[in-house]
């Protein structure tokens, strides 16, 4: 994969980032350096990112999409958008209205049919350099929780198109039938040219109602992916168990008869706007969307 030359890449932060960030880690300690149950089960750290060096993300482990890319989303992804800073990546969606420059009147691609940009935001991926069959997937982050944000923490695989390539959502957060939820799903091919899901959704009601300042806190989201099973975790707490036994693709799609959780995937970490996310709350942005590690471990 082309690897994208960064030059100047400035990081509009609030002021306060670096007094939120040393509270957060005053009062996580070194628990959020050792994810609960990491070293058991013969689970061994085989990579990781800390985003502790100031500047554009490492270009050893991200590549960035650009455009507008899926889901007609509000959002024009360019690499601008992503910077490490005080220990944390960010991605930040901002208004920036400007020509798109894919334009072309009577296109077919909904995103060449936008005249204009009116958002830009950011999506970093490992494709072409760090991919993974299997282990514990751990990121700690803070999400946008406004209306219109569309966070997401995920994996696809490669081998495939999508959706029998595969995918884990370990976390998204979006209106899920009018109402705001975290969801954990697992999707593969289905019959039909069709996508085969297992969703699970929590609404985000049911989190701020036990902790009123949840939004404000950074969470841990956990994946363990072996050859039987795929459950994802919210601090500890699990929201899918998925059997890869139901999860072969459908024998009229791509990749028919095979199961798309027994190849490699890479991560992709963004912040859309807009479609699933809802209406976009104008009052709230820009809107930031912190990670301040990603870590896999594996088994010996």
């Amino acid at each position: 994969m082309k690897r994208a030359v960064l030059k100047n890449i400035s990081c509009p932060l609030q002021a306060d980032y670096r007094l939120r960030h040393l509270l957060s880690i005053l009062l996580l300690s070194l628990a959020s350096f050792c994810p609960a149950g990491a070293q058991d089960n013969g689970y061994k750290l085989v990579w990781h990112d800390e985003f502790d060096t100031d500047g554009v993300p490492d270009p050893a482990n991200w590549s960035y999409e650009e455009g507008f890319v899926r889901n007609h989303e509000w959002q024009w992804y360019q690499p601008q958008n992503a910077c490490c800073r005080d220990g944390l990546l960010i991605l930040t969606a901002r208004n920036e209205k400007r020509p798109n420059p894919t334009y072309a009147p009577g296109a077919k691609h909904w995103g060449a049919q936008r005249e204009n940009i009116e958002c830009t935001s950011a999506c970093l991926i490992t494709k072409g350099k760090r991919e993974f069959l299997y282990g514990r997937f751990e990121v700690r982050a803070r999400i946008p929780a406004a209306r219109g944000s569309w966070p997401a923490i995920w994996l696809k695989g490669s081998k495939y198109p999508w959706p029998s390539c595969g995918e884990v959502d370990m976390m998204e957060f979006y209106e899920y039938g009018g109402v705001r939820s975290i969801l954990a799903n697992v999707c593969w091919g289905g019959a039909k040219g069709s996508s085969a899901w297992n969703t699970q959704t929590r609404p985000f009601t049911s989190f701020t109602a036990k902790d009123s300042l949840w939004a404000t806190q950074f969470h841990v989201w956990r994946m363990d992916w072996d050859k039987d099973y795929i459950r994802l975790y919210l601090d500890d707490e699990l929201l899918n168990e998925t059997a890869l036994s139901g999860t072969v693709n459908a024998a009229d799609a791509a990749g028919a008869g095979d199961n798309p959780f027994h190849t490699p995937m890479f991560l992709l970490l963004n912040l859309a706007m807009g479609s699933s996310g809802g209406k976009v709350d104008a009052a709230a942005m820009p809107m930031h969307y912190e990670i301040d590690y990603v870590r896999v471990y594996q088994k010996e």
